[in-house]
């Protein structure tokens, strides 16, 4: 009787112990795809193809725990890159996977090096950039963008104090 207990509790433990989980990390999925081509679009400059990525009714986090709309982010992103004659991601260096979460939420997280050369200057600029994109139905719906922007503010405070400098010679000599 001893040993039916023991092969009883053997057999059941053996059998919780293979119970199959369901996957949730992905290193590839069509939601990854959408997110690389929504990166090869915003540095191309084809903010239409970007701009399609998204639901209508996307919230967007730039750095913040205020959303802004998808129309916000769009013209924030043309005046921004405005300033750069290239920018971009490393991608040899980017990280990318797709997260079904407990809530069976969709999520892709994205980690790169944006790089940009400034055009009044020709410095470079490198900042790490963190994505967490939620998708529903192939859109965003819901983007954290994180990102310390210290070096390139500190550059563009720089050619604003500069452009300032110059225009107070101008008005001194005239």
């Amino acid at each position: 009787m001893k040993n039916i207990i023991l092969i009883t509790l053997t057999i059941i433990l053996f059998t919780a112990c293979q119970k199959q989980t369901e996957q949730r990390y992905f290193p590839n999925s069509e939601e990854i795809n959408t997110l690389k081509a929504g990166i090869d679009a915003y540095e191309s400059g084809d903010w239409n193809t970007w701009r399609n990525h998204f639901a209508d009714t996307a919230k967007i986090y730039v750095n913040s725990k205020d959303y802004i709309t998808i129309e916000e982010r769009l013209k924030g992103l043309q005046e921004s890159t405005s300033v750069f004659s290239s920018y971009g991601f490393d991608r040899e260096k980017e990280y990318t996977e797709m997260i079904l979460d407990k809530e069976k939420e969709t999520w892709v997280y994205y980690w790169a090096t944006h790089n940009g050369k400034l055009a009044a200057n020709n410095k470079d600029v490198t900042f790490p950039v963190h994505l967490a994109v939620q998708f529903i139905d192939g859109k965003i719906v819901e983007e954290h963008i994180y990102f310390d922007g210290t070096e390139m503010n500190k550059e563009i405070e720089a050619l604003a104090a500069a452009a300032a400098a110059a225009a107070a010679e101008e008005t001194a000599t005239n």
